[in-house]
């Protein structure tokens, strides 16, 4: 077993990293001024000045998967500007994005509009990609993923209750969603909404997903949600409600009934990204401890001295690692046996990565008294959106779930025909499998 990365691994990864630290990281400050200025809802120019110079560079769209990749397309001819980098080529550069917080939108690389993008990418009509993903790709609008419901447990999707209706050459939409990251930015455009179009039906075809013009009237922001009392601006968390909300047919994605296919598609390379840049936000709160406690001394000594912080940095860097070769076996097994094959992986690093990095910015924050609860050392937020993680994309009691269950069916006394099933990944998928978890703050993918 090689652990050394590829020279190609090295390369997109090794560019990603110089071009944050000579242009991102010098720019925080500036970001900082211009987020804080003004209305909150608003493009950041440092942003859009960093994403000339990242296309420039060809570091752009690197999660998009390789041309010759095969999948069920609706249209295979539609070109796309990106490298085409594999999952385990993408999670050593999200892990350098992940240091710095808008470092993923420099590089066209930020939630939810990559899972998008692979939606339109893989289920699109040559229309659809046309209107939508290429300004998407060209970094020109951002778009919205709308699952999520606030009178239902949507970590079961097939609760979702948002009607999607049949009239003539339109369907009406008719709901309420929240927790629509992205929503708030004014170049949020388009958004994936998903919802019933036949109740009826099985469980799992009876959702479906359509594209929504953001501008399209019935569509309401009701509210902006803040997490921990930060807003996430220019980003933003929305509750949306959908009254009568007309949209043309043909904005059907792949075919009524067809959601939790799409879901799927749309959560596999997905469903560890959030855990490839939880990796670089683990690595900069140990580098903040680090720093903190050789800067101090309580006690007659430096505090890194102390014995219980010799124990808990030690603690943080093999947590750190390990998780990284989990994130990377995970992103491996994804690009060589396909995702059902690492369904277990997937499940395990999306729990084990955000509560490995909220326990390491949890003793950075420690270390660090009271600046580290203020704004000023960037752990405190950190720390929210850590703890958000631990429901976006299905919550940890979801992945658990499936791990145990996996567990059961490998040394079951007899496992009869459903444990070797589940065991193979072909059988009877529920609404909590992890192949379908959306997730209560879904959609940040």
């Amino acid at each position: 077993m090689d652990f050394e990365p590829t020279e190609r691994q090295r390369y997109w990864r090794d560019r990603v990293r110089d071009f944050i630290d000579a242009n991102v990281r010098p720019a925080v400050a500036t970001y900082r001024e211009q987020d804080a200025a003004g209305e909150r809802w608003k493009v950041i120019p440092v942003v859009e000045e960093l994403k000339a110079k990242a296309r420039a560079a060809g570091i752009w769209n690197l999660f998009m998967p390789p041309r010759n990749e095969s999948h069920h397309h609706v249209d295979d001819s539609f070109e796309f500007d990106g490298p085409g980098l594999t999952n385990l080529e993408y999670a050593l550069c999200a892990e350098e994005m992940g240091r710095v917080g808008f470092a993923s939108e420099v590089f066209n690389c930020s939630a939810p509009d990559t899972g998008n993008m692979e939606v339109f990418h893989r289920y699109g009509t040559r229309e659809q990609k046309e209107r939508w993903l290429t300004p998407l790709m060209n970094g020109e609008i951002r778009s919205a993923f709308l699952m999520t419901e606030p009178f239902t447990a949507s970590s079961d999707a097939t609760n979702i209750e948002t009607r999607i209706e049949r009239d003539g050459d339109e369907y009406v939409l008719n709901g309420r969603k929240w927790w629509s990251s992205g929503y708030g930015d004014p170049r949020c455009k388009v958004a994936i909404v998903m919802g019933k179009t036949d109740p009826s039906a099985g469980r799992h075809a009876a959702q479906s997903m359509i594209l929504m013009a953001t501008d399209t009237p019935g569509v309401k922001v009701l509210r902006h949600l803040p997490v921990f009392g930060y807003d996430d601006a220019p980003h933003g968390h929305m509750e949306v409600e959908l009254e009568n909300v007309r949209v043309p047919a043909s904005n059907m994605l792949l075919g009524e009934g067809r959601g939790f296919e799409i879901a799927q598609g749309r959560l596999g390379p997905g469903r560890i990204h959030h855990c490839m840049r939880t990796i670089g936000v683990a690595e900069e709160a140990l580098a903040k401890m680090c720093r903190r406690l050789q800067e101090r001394e309580a006690f007659g000594k430096p505090i890194y001295k102390h014995s219980v912080w010799e124990e808990r940095v030690a603690r943080a860097r093999i947590d750190i690692d390990m998780t990284r070769l989990l994130c990377l076996k995970a992103a491996d097994m994804m690009d060589k046996v396909g995702n059902k094959a690492a369904k277990q992986e997937i499940a395990m690093i999306k729990v084990q990565a955000p509560n490995m990095a909220l326990r390491i910015i949890d003793d950075a924050i420690q270390a660090h008294g009271g600046g580290g609860v203020s704004d000023d050392y960037g752990l405190a937020n950190a720390y929210a959106h850590q703890r958000t993680l631990r429901l976006a994309d299905g919550p940890d009691e979801v992945h658990a779930r499936s791990i145990a269950r996996m567990e059961f069916a490998k040394h079951a006394p007899d496992p009869g025909p459903t444990a070797n099933a589940l065991r193979d990944g072909k059988g009877p998928a529920t609404a909590n499998d992890n192949r379908y978890s959306s997730g209560d703050v879904g959609a940040t993918r």
